[in-house]
């Protein structure tokens, strides 16, 4: 077998980057990053923004442990649809009103805290609570009792006031709450949970002033919204339209609570699989 012999000059050493090819590199790379995050941060100013549920107040619907994305073009862009409230502008741009029924993420009127609520009253309805029931324009708004909203326990989800704890047919521990679909007018439906005559129970009738919304959560009886003075860290009041932040749209991750850190598997036997992808 015939073997080709190579001289030393075959050997040759290849030539190396030098400073300026090497520059070039590494400022490709930084612009490329720098795209990147241009392109993150105009997703989540102008299109899709995570927002996580750290309450009860809009049971059944959401759940402590519900991590969602808000839609942010649909009421317009303002201050708060930039990180860290970065000053905009014209204070808002393409404004709308949102529809009534529509889940929306604004900011708190006093504390500037994220919430969470259901849009009931919009400007200029005349809305008011008679012995728990929802008064809007004058007319009761349409509520039928439905079959009761069985909630499952877990370490981020208790068995809240007017609610009764027991066992599940698989054993589990579970809450259950009397439940009521209610209709506003334009045909919205959801559920809301309601335990009898309480403070919010009584409101008398207001007219939602221009450029304000107002809100309340699903589990009417454990929601601070605008049947209350708005207050920090507590009730909200009357929203203005230029605290909103976006529409809640579909929610993309579900956790029990019960995960840990250190134990990745946990991360996936916490989950709420049922959860996740229901469009709100």
């Amino acid at each position: 077998m015939d073997v080709k012999t190579q001289s030393p000059g075959d050997f040759a050493p290849a030539a190396s980057a030098g400073p300026s090819q090497t520059g070039e590199k590494q400022g490709s790379f930084i612009w490329f990053v720098v795209k990147v995050l241009l392109v993150v941060l105009a997703f989540r100013v102008f299109v899709f923004s995570p927002f996580s549920i750290p309450s009860e107040s809009m049971l059944p619907r959401l759940m402590n442990g519900d991590y969602l994305l808000a839609a942010k073009w649909p009421y317009g862009f303002s201050r708060h649809s930039l990180p860290f409230d970065l000053p905009l502008p014209g204070g808002r741009i393409f404004a709308a009103t949102p529809e009534r029924g529509d889940i929306v993420i604004f900011k708190h009127p006093v504390d500037g805290r994220d919430y969470i609520k259901r849009v009931i009253g919009l400007p200029g309805d005349n809305v008011s609570v008679i012995d728990g029931q929802l008064m809007l324009n004058g007319k009761m708004v349409p509520r039928a009792r439905i079959a009761d909203a069985l909630i499952v326990q877990s370490a981020n989800t208790g068995c809240e006031w007017g609610g009764d704890l027991e066992q599940a047919a698989d054993g589990s521990a579970v809450c259950r709450y009397a439940r009521f679909r209610e209709t506003l007018p334009g045909g919205k439906s959801y559920d809301v949970l309601d335990f009898g005559l309480t403070q919010g129970d009584a409101y008398a009738p207001q007219t939602v002033p221009a450029g304000s919304l107002f809100v309340m959560g699903d589990n009417r009886d454990n929601s601070r919204d605008s049947r209350f003075a708005a207050v920090a860290g507590d009730a909200v009041g009357l929203v203005p339209q230029d605290l909103l932040v976006g529409r809640a749209a579909i929610i993309v991750w579900s956790t029990n609570g019960s995960a840990e850190w250190i134990k990745p598997w946990t991360w996936f036997s916490a989950a709420r699989w049922n959860r996740i992808g229901d469009t709100l």
